[in-house]
């Protein structure tokens, strides 16, 4: 699951959004100063950064601005003052989106949920989940940034599969995909081996995957 980064000096506020996103699955890293957060995505893997604007240390424009070029994740301002001037500011220091004080927990909930999906694809081509990462210009794989072989019909299921994140595909699907423009026929038993031996190379235990999730008696799903 994705972990977000709470930058809120005020401490009730942050500690009552991170019990919220922590049921929701949500890993949390919580900081209460402009340092504090700098050192935290100096130092961690962050998909997700809540920031207030105002800190005890700086604000969260400056933060935003000094740290935009060097990360792509979503960044989504924590903020009392909405009014136009400000948001402007916000918006060309880098920032995603404004969510106002005080605010709906479900909205915020909402709001990065869907922000997460759309921010899952970069650009395209590259795609980054967990420990995987795949650029499909190069059609290279890492995990745990240790580059990974695959067979061209592994990496042609993994890229169906990745492509269509959110839905399961059916075996029937899958088999129409993977037969290739020159008649190479690909049956039932030979799927189930490729997804076998991709489990094998990509997931930590290929008994509990998770990423080649099977959803039984239908087909396969990618991720949770």
């Amino acid at each position: 699951m994705a972990t977000i980064l709470i930058i809120e000096d005020d401490r009730i506020l942050n500690r009552g959004v991170s019990f919220a996103l922590k049921k929701e699955g949500y890993d949390i890293l919580s900081a209460y100063t402009k340092l504090e957060g700098k050192q935290i995505i100096l130092n961690n893997k962050i998909d997700f950064l809540l920031l207030d604007i105002n800190l005890p240390d700086g604000n969260g424009i400056e933060l935003c601005t000094e740290i935009r070029e060097k990360v792509s994740f979503p960044i989504v301002y924590f903020t009392a003052n909405d009014t136009e001037e400000d948001m402007v500011k916000g918006f060309e220091s880098g920032c995603d989106d404004y969510i106002a004080k005080p605010f709906s927990v479900e909205l915020l909930k909402h709001k990065i949920s869907a922000m997460l999906r759309r921010n899952t694809i970069v650009n395209n081509n590259i795609f980054e989940y967990k420990d995987l990462k795949i650029d499909f210009d190069k059609m290279a794989i890492w995990i745990k940034e240790k580059e990974i072989a695959l067979t061209a019909t592994e990496y042609k299921l993994l890229e169906l599969l990745v492509r269509n994140k959110g839905k399961v595909l059916t075996k029937e699907m899958l088999l129409e995909k993977l037969w290739d423009n020159s008649g190479n026929f690909v049956d039932e038993n030979t799927l189930s081996v490729n997804i076998r031996r991709l489990r094998k190379k990509i997931e930590f235990d290929s008994k509990k995957p998770e990423y080649v999730v099977t959803v039984f008696g239908i087909g396969y799903i990618f991720g949770e």
